[in-house]
């Protein structure tokens, strides 16, 4: 396994490397700077995270299958009341339970080292927390940072979500009730960051989560460098394991990972239901950067949604596709109002079974009681510089509740199944040099 991942990692370095573009006239969507914080992949280095807290020295066993949540949570608290520093896990595996770091503390998996989550979900307790678009109590994660700016968790190591046991419990019971929420069946997410700024995740692999694999929530300037995110989907489905939500975040830079998930790849956020744009535990993702990214299996490389009020300023770009379901999905939810604007998908090559996916999403929705059904809109998006594979490039469903504007193709060479283009369903399409089994769309 151990040199399964190296390879991995070094044919998908060598594929980054060979295929990284800069860009010139590099701007977000609607015209303002890329500023210079987006351009610096600068990686952090161990000796200069702070002082080391290995945690083997500090009364942590090396029994792979003692729970040791309390004797780690007790490292990463006496790091913290010492002024900060690093937690390492050292070789070998590590089973725990929840922990919670604290400011001016962050995390460090050393190569062959395996922080690995309890499949007994009581050494989760339920606490303040925020799911599909709503605050709530709810499980915590494996690794969680509340508050605490400046976190990361690097090295080249892994983050084992051990998550087998939950994704079987959720499948048995929706074989008792199909119709089951995704919140019915008790799961933790793999990681967990709350109203934290500077953030940096970088090498690790995060693998096998019980649910949602990263979740960041009002967040400021999160950095994710060259991170392997993977769970399985064909003989173990691991249901409802998104590799990243990026949740009401301002600058999120996604870059040179491996995204591998039964769910969606990347899932913007920010909050659902008929006032959802009243609360104020909800809002916008602005300014987010996915580049030099590889996707295997997923739902979706790009999704907006379907818990989300406002994206703004999402480039996706440089990436290869394999085996995605869609490209770019715009998950319009009939309960909540939604505006996804300034997307611009370019320099993409692959394959997914649809390009662009434009339709009513109803699970789970709930009026509450409103009288009408808010209005949602998709405007200003782009895709261009694409070569892609599909069964359906051009899946836009015809929705009265939801108005698209200013949509752009552009150096577009298509291979699909379904060829049926609807320019009347989107106000304003631009069509440029866009060729669709060969064949020039007028």
């Amino acid at each position: 396994m151990k040199k399964f991942f190296t390879l991995v990692f070094c044919i998908l370095g060598m594929v980054q490397n060979a295929s990284s573009q800069k860009y010139s006239n590099d701007n977000f969507p609607d015209g303002s700077e890329i500023t210079p914080w987006f351009k610096d992949y600068t990686k952090l280095e161990l000796k200069k995270l702070g002082k080391q807290y290995k945690i083997t020295d500090h009364g942590v066993g090396t029994d792979s299958t003692k729970i040791q949540t309390v004797a780690i949570q007790k490292v990463i608290d006496k790091a913290a009341a010492k002024g900060g520093g690093v937690i390492v896990i050292p070789k070998g595996v590590f089973l725990s339970g929840a922990l919670f770091f604290k400011p001016k503390t962050k995390l460090y998996v050393s190569e062959g080292g395996v922080l690995k989550g309890s499949d007994n979900i009581a050494d989760f307790p339920i606490m303040a927390s925020r799911m599909e678009g709503q605050n709530l109590d709810y499980f915590p994660a494996l690794v969680n940072a509340y508050g605490v700016d400046n976190f990361s968790i690097s090295g080249k190591g892994t983050i084992n979500g051990n998550g087998k046991k939950y994704w079987d419990a959720f499948w048995e019971r929706r074989k008792e009730n199909p119709k089951c929420t995704n919140l019915e069946v008790s799961r933790p997410r793999l990681v967990f960051v709350w109203n934290s700024n500077n953030v940096q995740f970088q090498d690790v692999k995060l693998i096998n989560s019980g649910f949602w694999t990263n979740h960041f929530y009002k967040c400021n300037n999160v950095k994710l460098l060259d991170l392997y995110i993977f769970s399985p989907h064909v003989k173990d489905k691991a249901p409802s394991t998104d590799a990243i939500d990026v949740d009401i975040c301002t600058n999120v830079l996604i870059k040179g990972c491996f995204m591998s998930v039964n769910d969606d790849a990347v899932a913007l956020k920010g909050g659902k239901g008929p006032y959802a744009d009243q609360d104020p535990n909800n809002g916008a993702n602005k300014n987010i950067i996915i580049e030099d990214c590889n996707f295997g299996f997923c739902h979706s490389a790009l999704t907006n949604g379907s818990e989300a009020i406002h994206n703004r300023n999402v480039i996706m770009r440089n990436c290869k596709i394999d085996g995605a379901s869609r490209l770019l999905w715009l998950k319009m939810r009939p309960d909540t109002p939604q505006r996804y604007e300034y997307i611009r998908v370019e320099d993409i090559k692959g394959e997914a079974k649809t390009g662009l996916a434009v339709f009513a999403w109803k699970q789970f929705f709930d009026l509450k009681g409103r009288p009408d059904i808010p209005l949602s809109y998709g405007d200003n998006v782009t895709m261009k510089n694409i070569e892609l594979k599909c069964d359906t490039f051009y899946g836009v469903e015809n929705d009265r509740n939801v108005r698209l504007s200013n949509f752009t193709f552009e150096n577009l060479n298509i291979e699909s199944v379904k060829t049926n283009i609807d320019k009347s369903l989107i106000n304003g399409v631009t069509f440029k040099n866009v060729y669709v089994n060969k064949e020039l769309v007028e």
